[in-house]
């Protein structure tokens, strides 16, 4: 069994941290969720620390969205449509 200190990050806050920081710590967070070697109480720390980290994450999405909107003129009226390669 891993010990509880495994499941703490090392990483900058999410306050911090950049947006690939927070996938990377995410993606270890999934990773040693779905080992399932953590203990009860560790697997709920865990899932607890990537609610957080998910949140931080898609504020910073939402805050790009609305620079590129702003950059493009399309804060009062989006648009969507397919990238083209």
């Amino acid at each position: 069994m891993k010990d509880a200190a495994l499941t703490t990050s090392s990483a900058p806050e999410p306050e911090d941290a950049g947006f690939e920081v927070l996938i990377d710590e995410l993606d270890r967070i999934v990773g040693q969720l779905e080992a399932g070697e953590l203990s009860l109480e560790q697997s709920l720390a865990a899932f607890e620390r990537g609610v957080e980290v998910s949140g931080k994450a898609s504020r910073i999405l939402e805050a790009a969205e609305k620079r590129i909107e702003l950059l493009t003129g399309t804060a009062d009226a989006p648009q969507t449509r397919p990238l083209e390669p």
